[in-house]
């Protein structure tokens, strides 16, 4: 891989990491718009970085583009860390909500059969 193949892919990596973080925000009040290809993304990316910072580290050159890029991916990468328990308590929350109201609807379903037999 070639220095200005390394850092398009870098930035692009950047980018992708930059748009996950958005979606996945904190601010968010239910995560139901969260999906398993969210995630699936962001680890594709992850690993992408790493298999090109993997082939930079065999090469001796190193642009100052290529610097700026991997300081930037470091950087998503601590804002991911922070972040991802965060995410991951809100994911069990809205768990237990769904599993909530997945209960209230089966005590439902139940009572509506049980008033049927009555009548």
């Amino acid at each position: 891989m070639t220095p200005p193949d390394a850092v398009e892919t870098l930035r692009q990596v950047n980018e992708n990491l930059r748009s996950g973080l958005v979606r996945l925000r904190p601010e968010q009040k239910h995560c139901s718009t969260i999906t398993p290809q969210d995630f699936a993304g962001l680890l594709s990316n992850i690993l992408r970085a790493a298999q090109c910072l993997q082939r930079l580290r065999t090469q001796s050159e190193a642009s100052m583009a290529i610097e700026e890029e991997s300081l930037e991916y470091r950087t998503n990468l601590e804002k991911l860390k922070d972040f991802l328990p965060d995410l991951h308590g809100r994911l069990l929350a809205e768990k237990s909500r769904l599993e909530m109201a997945q209960t209230h609807v089966g005590a439902a379903a139940a009572w509506a059969r049980a008033s049927k037999k009555t009548l």
